[in-house]
């Protein structure tokens, strides 16, 4: 089955939004890792659509409900996708829409999102496009330091941007501590039994270790009750202008960063220009990646043509390859 692809809606206006109450802003495609009900909830809210991959799919769908669909990836590659759809209720009675795709050896990728006017293709195109994505930050964090520092200075943080309360995650940190302790407690107490015949010197010792394991327990109960009343009263978040003066940071400075990642982010894609042009001649394309950077990487002399407009070059450790 072929459809037509149309690609997903970009911004819209807010006379647009106005007019239909399921059409969204943007899309936000992100990893398994951003599962959360409230949170897809909250964007829905501010008309952004999240797009991302089902935590919790359940059971298999029956494969006659998929058909296959001829679909154009982000790569340009043509090929072909068995997909099906249906509508899904999260835990919080959010309903979402639910798209799974069946693989050759029967296993089902469920993606969910709550972008209800686009066409289903280029949902699920959008959620597999993710992977070159991924890709292009690791490459270029591993060959063109995309993550290294550019400069050391520092600049004041935005006074309207919130942070976690520092007294909140003191106090969060300490009820997972007492937590864990009273689990350990717990089940300690679950493994005090009398293996020996019931008599007095026995029994004694037994229930005195008992009642001390018990009065542990208690004690680390009040304690998390307390805290977890004090968390309660305690914002979760502040503003910068509101955080103590013994807790208030700067930042690194950006605009540098910015100026110089957008360098690395133009040789990527005149790197990516060439691998394309070298591809079709190489006996193995998967490599020419790695011959351009060996040629980068290589000495060369270089002369300016005034004349032509070009520079000419010649690479010595590629046997005087000419450029």
């Amino acid at each position: 089955m072929t459809l037509t692809e149309k690609r997903l809606p970009t911004f819209v206006n807010a006379e647009e939004l106005k007019s239909d109450p399921l059409l969204h802003r943007f899309t936000l495609v992100c990893d398994r890792e951003s599962y959360s009900p409230p949170f897809f909830k909250r964007m829905k809210a501010q008309r952004v659509a999240c797009l991302t991959y089902h935590k919790y799919p359940g059971e298999n769908w029956p494969e006659e409900e998929f058909l296959p669909y001829a679909v154009t990836l982000s790569s340009g590659e043509q090929t072909q996708l068995n997909l099906a759809e249906r509508g899904h209720c999260l835990s919080n009675g959010l309903w979402v829409r639910e798209i799974r795709k069946l693989s050759q050896k029967g296993h089902q990728t469920s993606i969910i999102g709550t972008d209800y006017r686009s066409e289903m293709i280029p949902l699920a195109v959008a959620m597999f496009a993710r992977w070159s994505q991924e890709n292009f930050f690791k490459y270029c964090r591993e060959y063109f330091g995309l993550d290294k520092l550019v400069d050391y200075c520092i600049e004041p943080v935005s006074e309207s941007v919130k942070v976690v309360n520092p007294e909140y995650r003191r106090l969060d940190s300490q009820i997972r501590s007492s937590q864990g302790k009273l689990n350990r407690l717990l089940a300690r107490f679950a493994t005090l039994t009398l293996d020996a015949p019931i008599e007095p010197d026995k029994v004694e010792p037994f229930l005195q270790k008992k009642t001390i394991c018990q009065e542990e327990i208690e004690a680390f109960q009040v304690q998390i009750k307390t805290l977890k009343e004090k968390r309660k009263q305690t914002p979760h978040y502040l503003k910068v202008k509101d955080l103590p003066e013994e807790e208030q940071f700067q930042q690194l400075s950006t605009k540098s960063k910015h100026f110089i990642d957008t360098i690395k982010m133009i040789a990527y894609r005149a790197e990516t220009a060439m691998a394309n042009l070298l591809r079709e001649t190489l006996s193995r394309p998967d490599e020419v990646r790695s011959l351009l950077r060996a040629i980068y990487s290589s000495e060369a002399d270089l002369i300016p043509d005034h004349e032509q407009g070009k520079i000419n070059g010649e690479i010595t450790s590629f046997g005087q390859s000419k450029l």
